[in-house]
């Protein structure tokens, strides 16, 4: 069975007024300072900006393991973030915010200099699933044969609709916010490791990506595991949905590598249409129409919720997680995803710190659980 793990990006804020705090370093030290090892918990890294935080999770195999560890993740951002007066929240843009320098490494210092406001207004948490392979011509298969669903994960976890202060019109404007970089968004098949490697090297040549690390694609291979990485995503609001589209991110790498195996081609959807797709899933998310992965015309999204989860249903029942990706989904297309309940809160009072407050409340809202686990631990 494949083992997969996530990253979830969490934003800093002041649980009064909303606002978010340039505190990461001093939660990455309180962290460091609670004895507890990455053989024993999941890890707190810094990221692009000092005003979020970002939780690893440990490789898993089973998906109820991997919802505990975000639980667990959850909840240790969450009392580093108490400690220096602070509260993380699972917000893929936050609602109060103005452009900020507060850069989280030198590496990053350099990417501010080189890309200006882009850097300055490049506050959004995303979520990204690791899914194990074999060898770097399977990932490169899995890739080339999973780019045209991934606008489906997108519009699952919409959860950015405010920017600036603004409500934007779309579910997840960190799409759009994200896709000023050189390098995001959807990617052409490469048809072999090979091919991967000469499509970075010309991208690395032009001078523009500082490394490769900026190699933002939609999915990737990622440079220091054996895994591939789907980066599409928002952070969701709620830890089941992360669970959700993880168990399908998993069961859409099997399938892909079970089709590749079979020598089944790879979808001849144009790169140009799949950044229609993303931009569909971005504006909207499940409260329309998406583009079917297979017709690329639109379609209810329920419809294309559909239609992702028959091509993943044995993928599905080979892990036991069929139960799982049902319901989940299910919860998703009646209660919304993120940007719903966002919406709900700034809805009642016209205050985006409401936005804010709900937001903790939610991230946070199986702390009591996890304080369980880690008792267990």
């Amino acid at each position: 069975m494949r083992t997969f793990g996530v990253e979830e990006e969490l934003l800093i804020a002041d649980p009064v007024d909303g606002t978010p705090l340039a505190l990461a370093t001093g939660m990455l030290d309180v962290a460091a300072g609670s004895g507890k090892g990455p053989d024993e918990s999941p890890t707190l890294k810094s990221e692009f900006k000092q005003e979020q935080i970002e939780v690893n999770s440990r490789p898993c195999s089973k998906a109820s393991d991997l919802r505990e560890e975000i639980v667990l993740g959850r909840a240790l951002a969450d009392s580093a973030a108490r400690a220096v007066g602070a509260r993380v929240a699972a917000l893929a843009t936050p609602p109060v915010f103005h452009a900020t320098p507060t850069l989280g490494n030198r590496r990053y210092a350099a990417m501010g200099t080189e890309f200006g406001l882009i850097s300055r207004e490049q506050l959004t948490c995303g979520f990204h699933v690791h899914v194990s392979i074999e060898s770097q011509d399977e990932g490169v298969a899995v890739l080339d044969r999973i780019r045209h669903w991934l606008p489906v994960l997108l519009a699952l976890s919409a959860n950015s609709p405010f920017w600036m202060g603004a409500d934007t019109a779309f579910a997840s404007y960190r799409t759009q916010i994200w896709n000023r970089w050189p390098t995001a968004g959807p990617m052409d098949v490469f048809g072999s490791a090979e091919g991967y490697r000469t499509v970075l090297a010309e991208l690395l040549a032009t001078g523009v990506p500082m490394d490769e690390g900026m190699i933002y694609f939609d999915a990737r291979l990622s440079r220091g595991q054996p895994t591939v990485e789907l980066r599409i995503a928002d952070v969701c609001l709620y830890a089941e949905d992360a669970l959700t589209i993880a168990v399908i991110a998993r069961a859409l790498v099997e399938t892909a590598a079970g089709e590749w195996r079979q020598g089944a081609p790879p979808s001849n959807a144009l790169t140009s249409v799949l950044r229609m797709s993303n931009w569909r899933a971005s504006r909207f998310g499940m409260g329309d129409q998406l583009l079917h992965p297979l017709e690329q015309v639109p379609c209810p999204a329920a419809d294309v919720v559909g239609a992702l989860l028959r091509h993943v249903r044995k993928a599905l029942t080979g892990t036991g997680d069929l139960g799982t990706a049902r319901s989940g989904l299910a919860r998703i297309l009646k209660r919304g995803t993120g940007e719903r309940l966002q919406r709900q809160a700034y809805a009642r009072r016209l205050r985006l710190a409401d936005v804010v407050s709900a937001a903790i409340a939610t991230t946070n809202q199986d702390g009591q659980r996890s304080d369980v686990g880690l008792a267990r631990r």
